[in-house]
């Protein structure tokens, strides 16, 4: 795990790295679609977009946490209400399904509908019907959002969908591989911790930098 501690610098960093490996002639020429699954990711996504054309745009999810525990997701939703659940810890807390379903709805109603509202004026997420389609983020501990964002790509029925992403875990990378066609990372840890700590400088993204990310790349 040290050895790979603080080995990206920032977001700018690792999209510029991911470049390396992404096939960006197949990508400016296939016209992909960019899509952040986070606000982290958004960056992410904008460094690697940069001058191409390339429509970019983010899907916002919620984290459902457990009841009586904030720090502990145990079930994501997507802005079209797709959701994955995280069956191991709904079964070891005995979470029942009505809770983890009432709350995707609350999530939806009090948090991405603003967000919606908030970044796109309250346009809904474009389709990616026989798109191609990118999604990008910073990082990823566990899966979840990329597991919620292919539900909510994949019910559209794109041409084909890709994941960029710096850094995973090793097994995370065998679950996505077998859902899309294709991966591009940097670097896949089996014993990874959290996202933060493979970065040097992973600063907040505030609310006024989401604007302005989504603006210029419209």
């Amino acid at each position: 795990m040290q050895k790979y501690k603080n080995m990206l610098l920032n977001r700018e960093d690792a999209a510029k790295k991911l470049l390396d490996v992404i096939p960006l002639s197949k990508m400016k020429e296939e016209n992909w679609h960019i899509v952040a699954v986070s606000k982290g990711g958004l960056e992410v996504a904008s460094y690697i977009k940069g001058r191409l054309k390339n429509p970019l745009e983010i899907l916002f999810l919620e984290a459902i946490s457990a009841p009586n525990n904030p720090e502990c997701e145990v079930a994501r939703v997507s802005e079209s209400e797709e959701i994955v659940i995280n069956e191991q810890l709904v079964e070891a807390f005995e979470i029942q399904y009505d809770y983890i379903y009432g709350e995707a709805h609350r999530k939806h109603e009090e948090d991405i509908l603003s967000h919606i509202y908030q970044y796109r004026k309250g346009k809904p997420f474009p389709s990616m019907s026989n798109q191609i389609v990118l999604l990008v983020d910073e990082g990823s501990e566990t899966g979840t959002k990329f597991m919620t964002a292919l539900k909510t790509i994949l019910n559209q029925k794109p041409k084909a969908v890709y994941i960029a992403v710096p850094v995973l875990p090793s097994d995370v990378l065998e679950v996505l591989e077998t859902f899309v066609d294709d991966i591009y990372f940097l670097y896949d840890i089996d014993d990874y911790v959290e996202t933060d700590l493979y970065y040097e400088d992973l600063n907040e993204i505030d609310d006024e930098k989401i604007e302005k990310l989504l603006e210029e790349n419209r």
